[in-house]
């Protein structure tokens, strides 16, 4: 209660807040607010600070790390959400605020947006991306599969798996699949099944079917990444057919249910039998129709004249070739003729303009004695000059006594003269 003051008593501004501060925590224990999120803050001591709004007033609010730790979801600007908290003043600001303890979603359930957050993140990040899915191998021999050893989830895959397909080695890795600490176990057993000194050729992932609480471990963050950073192709088999999780996505392949899980891992063996029936009746089929062909070509083959009458080709062959020889004779023969008309026709050319056949008819080739040089011109004599004259039958050498250039006598000669 107030105690009434005066002027001459006045309260501290400390003692008001103080009085104020009592009064708020008294009259509104635990309340819910519904607002808008704006200045959404969460500094490195993981608490977090944000104002609730709508259209006419704004109130302070604070969670502290404990139970922001606990949130599923990621606070942003703009969501509508309902908080519940108490409300409390904090003095030194004069300011009176919201303790948050627990936040829920307005419109959409808090697993849901922290479904739909973490999905839209990791989808950015390429781990739903299908080239990142790998192949199953057809005949795997070891399959490792994470899950709880006393649940459904394995009797169901196992009975499967001895109905299709023997001879094939399981490796049930125990994990929690729901509840607190089992997406933790479930990470350990995948990373388990990959430091196997003989890794298994499959690894299946799954429980049965459930509520969105029941299944969230297989939506939470490390147990998506892990099955990413698998080297064994993972199967997913989580749930029933209309409950997909975040490793349902990010699995190279997805069951509907662990029984599914079974037939998509191994194959039949009544359809592998079919198979080879089928293939061993093609095959015989098929062996059968080329063995006839073949008979029936040999039999053709014999039939043929070349087998019937083997000499007959060779003794043809030899006529034509008989044949060939003459005529290669009769052709040579022929060009040998021809050339040696054509032989003595260039030689009667040839002889025709020898010199030796100018020579015959009186000419001669005179030349000087000295240096050989053929003299076609008498300016180039002198008076005393030895010349050579090449006759028809040997030679003469002369000495120059007069030279005559173009119809006159050289100035100075004597009368034209040679003397041999």
């Amino acid at each position: 209660m107030f105690k009434p003051l005066t002027p001459d008593q006045p309260l501290s501004v400390t003692q008001l807040t103080l009085q104020i501060k009592e009064s708020l925590e008294a009259s509104f224990p635990s309340v819910w607010v519904a607002g808008e999120l704006s200045n959404v803050a969460r500094p490195q001591s993981g608490h977090v600070y944000l104002t609730l709004k709508d259209e006419g007033a704004q109130l302070r609010g604070v969670m502290w790390r404990s139970a922001a730790s606990r949130l599923k979801f990621e606070l942003q600007d703009g969501q509508e959400v309902a908080c519940r908290g108490d409300i409390d003043v904090y003095p030194p600001r004069g300011a009176y605020q919201l303790i948050i303890r627990q936040i829920e979603p307005l419109g959409e359930g808090a697993l849901q947006l922290a479904l739909r957050q973490l999905q839209q993140r990791l989808e950015a990040e390429g781990l739903f991306d299908p080239r990142h899915k790998k192949p199953l191998p057809r005949f795997p021999r070891r399959i490792a599969f994470v899950t709880s050893p006393t649940g459904a989830a394995i009797r169901d895959f196992l009975e499967v798996l001895r109905r299709r397909w023997r001879g094939v080695h399981v490796l049930v890795i125990p994990a929690k699949v729901q509840g607190e600490g089992a997406a933790a176990e479930i990470v350990r057993g995948i990373q388990a099944a990959n430091a196997l000194g003989e890794p298994p050729d499959v690894l299946v992932v799954g429980r049965g079917g459930g509520s969105l609480e029941d299944l969230w471990c297989f939506n939470e963050e490390p147990v998506v990444r892990a099955i990413f950073a698998s080297q064994v192709p993972v199967v997913s088999a989580v749930g029933h057919e209309i409950d997909v999780t975040l490793s349902d996505l990010v699995a190279d392949v997805r069951a509907l249910t662990p029984s599914e899980a079974a037939e998509l891992v191994v194959p039949s063996e009544e359809d592998i039998r079919a198979g080879l029936d089928n293939a061993s009746q093609r095959l015989t089929s098929a062996l059968k129709s080329r063995a006839s062909d073949a008979r029936s070509r040999l039999t053709a083959i014999a039939e043929h004249r070349v087998f019937r009458r083997p000499f007959e080709r060779v003794h043809d062959l030899s006529r034509q070739l008989d044949d060939q020889e003459m005529r290669a004779v009769r052709a040579l023969r022929y060009i040998v003729s021809r050339s040696r008309d054509h032989l003595h026709g260039l030689a009667g050319r040839l002889e025709s303009l020898s010199p030796l056949a100018v020579l015959n008819r009186g000419y001669s080739v005179t030349q000087k004695a000295d240096d050989g040089e053929v003299i076609t011109d008498a300016g180039i004599l002198s008076v005393g000059d030895s010349i050579n004259s090449r006759l028809a039958h040997g030679h003469v050498i002369s000495r120059v006594e007069q030279v005559h250039v173009n119809g006159g006598k050289t100035p100075g000669s004597p009368q034209a003269r040679v003397r041999f």
